[in-house]
């Protein structure tokens, strides 16, 4: 389990955009947004499509597919503004290469007539891109490849898509920061709890010490073995530590 303390509250975030940099005039045309409370999928989502006011460069299209033409009837981003921020202030945005979506949200948010502070200023900021990189140094750490080396089915990715990849990424994130904590802490509370009972008795007091049976030399290689097997694949094991 890694040891980070993360917020009850955590939105995984994601945005398709015009181009690469806003520094050029490039702007959100999608954003995609999955709530986890307590490390739990909640079901709820914020999801958006965005009229740019601006050409959409034919290379963004090639990756996410979207065009002006479907954008034409969308709101712009000052009329969706109220409710993403309703959806993630306060919380922790979970984020793969949070720069890039951090920096197009920031630019949106200083071209409003009302100008609001910077998305650091309203949200905690996990950027899974940078612990991938420390956790898997000198791997691949795209959204694809953490997806295979976690074991997630991400068959039906054809094309990049704001809330299908904040939903991969939230399974992403989980895993990769160790599963849902909350059953193990439940378990771990509820085994607390059951041994501060002053009605356990012990059964068997006079009961002779279990015998210990060492592995001989054979199984302890295929043990070794299959913990590299196990580290190989991205794994971790808790014997090596």
């Amino acid at each position: 389990m890694d040891n980070r303390k993360f917020l009850n509250r955590i939105v995984v975030l994601d945005t398709e955009t015009t181009g690469l940099n806003p520094q050029e005039g490039h702007r959100i045309i999608e954003i995609g947004c999955v709530e986890l409370i307590n490390r739990r999928l909640t079901g709820k989502r914020f999801h958006v499509y965005i009229n740019p006011e601006r050409i959409i460069d034919i290379g963004a299209i090639a990756v996410h597919g979207i065009t002006n033409q479907f954008l034409d009837d969308k709101p712009h981003f000052s009329e969706i503004t109220d409710d993403f921020l309703a959806f993630i202030e306060g919380a922790e945005l979970v984020i793969h290469n949070a720069p890039f979506d951090v920096g197009f949200i920031n630019y949106e948010f200083s071209l409003l007539k009302n100008k609001i502070k910077a998305v650091s200023d309203l949200c905690a900021i996990f950027d899974t891109l940078a612990y991938a990189r420390k956790k898997h140094p000198g791997q691949r750490n795209s959204l694809d490849a953490l997806c295979k080396r976690y074991g997630i089915d991400n068959s039906h990715r054809d094309l990049h898509g704001a809330l299908l990849d904040s939903e991969i990424l939230a399974d992403v994130f989980l895993l990769m920061t160790g599963g849902q904590s909350s059953l193990l802490e439940e378990t771990h509370s509820e085994v607390e709890q059951s041994s501060s009972r002053s009605d356990i008795k012990q059964l068997h007091p006079d009961r002779q010490t279990i015998k210990i049976i060492q592995c001989n030399s054979d199984e302890l290689v295929a043990h070794h073995e299959r913990l590299e097997t196990i580290l190989k694949t991205g794994g971790a094991c808790i014997w090596n530590q």
